[in-house]
């Protein structure tokens, strides 16, 4: 009996730590793994090829809030993940936020993908705050097959950006937008600290509750043809 109590505070200590996970962390994983597969399902409305080849970071930021109505200012809680040499890295929370995007967002649901397409804007993405278009240069993300203007952008760009509004999807303009680490949500994500750094390097395992999110972004931003020559 004594043995067998043992053996049950052993398993509680090993329960995983996904299983702590607040509700709407899981949520907005859930919400960015749903934006993912929307905009991917019409292949020459989506992200064009040379990007999704080219790609080092991934971030995405379901449901953007809006309150033009009284300061013109938005807000939103995404969640980024990176390439490595192992696959996708677990994800690290982030939040954007800004006034007058470039554009008006007509109504709720509003999406947003920012995709890191080198080495530099990955290094961007691995600061504890930065502004597009001032600490890391960013445009707006081509739509479809057009692979030379992906080719291009990603030539001239450290970050390409797009929007998903109405059933829309088109690249936007960012520019003056904050994006900022939310490190006590990645904490509670992963059940203790680590950087961020280690994270998106993948050095830390993902997290079950995660999984779903980072095979959704390895579906589709698959091994890139430079990394497999």
């Amino acid at each position: 009996m004594k043995r067998l109590g043992v053996l049950i505070c052993v398993a509680a200590l090993t329960v995983p730590a996904f299983a702590q996970v607040p509700k709407d962390l899981i949520t907005r994983l859930d919400a960015a793994q749903q934006t993912l597969n929307g905009i991917m399902a019409v292949p020459d409305k989506s992200i064009p090829e040379g990007i999704l080849e080219q790609a080092t970071c991934v971030g995405v930021v379901p449901g953007l809030l809006k309150g033009a109505f009284i300061f013109g200012a938005e807000y939103g809680q995404g969640v980024v993940t990176c390439r490595t040499p192992r696959g996708w890295s677990g994800p690290v929370f982030i939040r954007m936020a800004g006034g007058s995007w470039g554009f008006q967002i007509g109504g709720k649901g509003t999406d947003l993908v920012l995709v890191a397409v080198n080495k530099k804007g990955f290094q961007d993405l691995l600061k504890s705050k930065f502004k597009i278009g001032a600490d890391a240069s960013a445009a707006a993300g081509p739509v479809g097959r057009d692979a030379q203007a992906a080719t291009n952008l990603g030539m001239k760009s450290e970050l390409l950006t797009w929007s998903k509004s109405r059933g829309l999807f088109a690249g936007v303009d960012l520019n003056g937008v904050s994006v900022t680490q939310n490190e006590a949500d990645t904490q509670l994500l992963y059940g203790q600290p680590h950087t961020v750094s280690q994270i998106l390097a993948g050095d830390v395992p993902v997290p079950s509750a995660a999984r779903p999110f980072v095979r959704t972004v390895a579906k589709y931003f698959h091994e890139s043809k430079a990394a497999s020559k």
